[in-house]
């Protein structure tokens, strides 16, 4: 076993002379310390028989390093944070229902690569270079080097790789642009920021920035930020397919923390007259938030919101950060001398296009299992797969939405050629039983609208 042992770096290492361990893949997580977090993955979610079986399988096997990096992205302290379904599906994905050696003779040639299905219902890209290094899921959206492969346990084959993988095949952006479409901006008639404390009765109504910040507590830093439109001044015809505020940043700590913005109820405030003390603070939750971080603009997808609203005429929002977060975000105002003003800007298109539903079924998934969609569920016509885009309304209360390593919330979106190319999972928590359903809208990228596209869901 001492020449089988498993590096932590990102440099490919051969696998030993034969690679023939004598020992089950179960086995040989248990001998390696480099597994040692995969092993206490395996062990918590009961899959130890999945390694173990007398089946020829191909184990991908994450190392610590991997694993490590897998908690930290998706904020989990531990192993048994991550929900139990959701960590048996990504173990049973890095397991191959199939033998692959990359000595076979039908991995030839080089950069071929093959399809197999994986223990999850998915399915994994399996290939290797010029030099046999393995590559898994070359050709997709992201792919994966192996760093140690060829091990041969008494069931199967083990590669060790530095990530957690996925599968994700390019679909397309679900932003992209298309030329079909047109813009519209208008801009604000008014924008200021209050601050409290012992400048609660001042006005920044010509401050060049729009400043943001939600002490602990309250005191002589909270800021927060108010603009006004006039969605009169919206000039251009079309269905209104998106819409979007569109805000420069001049600075931001970009601390990860949400950033929402609210609809005020007032819209007879001025520029020149709103202070703290005199301003008509929203009541209710936000119409759309950001998580910040570093980049030139924050954007709100406030579609829904304008789709909804019954008239046009003047609207005053709010933007309010992290309560106790103390983050600092300066936004350009209408009166910065270089930065772009605050705008909302409409996509609209012709809505001349036409959708229909071809298929659409219900889901039917074991208490704690997986569903894999496909177009057997769900499938729309009237425009290419990856032009048709899903958006989540309501999202399942008894499981998970699952594309590649994220999980899916409302508001999320996702096309046909997702569906078509088994892209999305339906993961059970595992406890709660009777019907669920998944709520969807669906548009494609000339203003056609279908609404209220609802999939029961049934746990067995």
């Amino acid at each position: 076993m001492g020449g089988c042992e498993i590096q932590e770096d990102f440099s490919y290492q051969p696998s030993g002379v034969d690679g023939k361990l004598g020992v089950s893949a179960w086995e040989y997580v248990q001998r390696n310390d480099s597994l040692s977090i995969l092993r206490e993955a395996i062990t918590y979610a009961g899959l130890q028989d999945l390694y173990s079986g007398t089946d020829a399988r191909t184990f991908v096997m994450p190392n610590n390093r991997a694993l490590r990096t897998y908690l930290r992205e998706n904020a989990y302290a531990g192993v048994q944070d991550v929900p139990l379904p959701i960590l048996r599906n990504l173990l049973r994905y890095h397991v191959v229902n199939a033998r692959v050696i990359f000595t076979d003779p039908d991995l030839m040639p080089a950069n071929r690569p093959i399809a197999y299905p994986t223990a999850n219902g998915q399915v994994m890209y399996l290939s290797h270079t010029s030099t046999f290094i393995g590559l898994i899921n070359e050709g997709t959206s992201v792919q994966w080097q192996i760093t140690t492969s060829n091990l041969e346990p008494t069931n199967g084959v083990i590669h060790v790789v530095n990530a957690v993988v996925y599968y994700a095949v390019p679909t397309g952006d679900t932003n992209a642009p298309n030329p079909d479409l047109v813009q519209d901006t208008i801009y604000p008639i008014a924008d200021a920021f209050v601050n409290g404390g012992f400048e609660s009765d001042l006005n920044f109504g010509s401050n060049p920035l729009l400043r943001v910040k939600h002490i602990t507590g309250s005191g002589d830093y909270d800021r927060k930020a108010f603009l006004m439109f006039n969605l009169d001044d919206f000039s251009k015809d079309g269905v209104v397919t998106d819409m979007k505020l569109q805000l420069a940043v001049s600075f931001t700590h970009a601390k990860g923390v949400p950033l929402d913005l609210y609809e005020t109820p007032s819209t007879t405030w001025t520029e020149a007259g709103l202070k703290f003390s005199n301003a008509v603070f929203p009541q209710g939750s936000p119409l759309a938030r950001i998580i910040t971080s570093k980049v030139s603009t924050f954007n709100f997808d406030i579609t829904d919101y304008y789709k909804a609203r019954n008239a046009a005429g003047r609207v005053s929002f709010m933007l309010e950060g992290a309560a106790g977060a103390d983050e600092t975000n300066d936004i350009a105002s209408k009166e910065h001398p270089t930065l772009n003003p605050p705008m909302l800007i409409a996509t609209l298109a012709s809505g001349l296009s036409n959708l229909e539903i071809v298929t659409q079924n219900d889901i039917t998934v074991s208490s704690g299992g997986v569903f894999v969609f496909s177009e057997e569920l769900l499938k729309i016509d009237g425009a290419a797969a990856s032009d048709i885009i899903y958006t989540i309304e309501q999202v399942p209360q008894s499981g998970w939405l699952i594309r590649g390593a994220s999980t899916l919330r409302a508001g999320a979106r996702f096309t046909q050629a997702d569906i078509d190319l088994n892209n999305l999972l339906f993961i059970h928590d595992g406890e709660q039983a009777g019907t669920d359903r998944l709520v969807l809208s669906a548009r494609d990228r000339a203003g056609a609208l279908l609404e209220d596209i609802q999939i029961n869901i049934y746990a067995q």
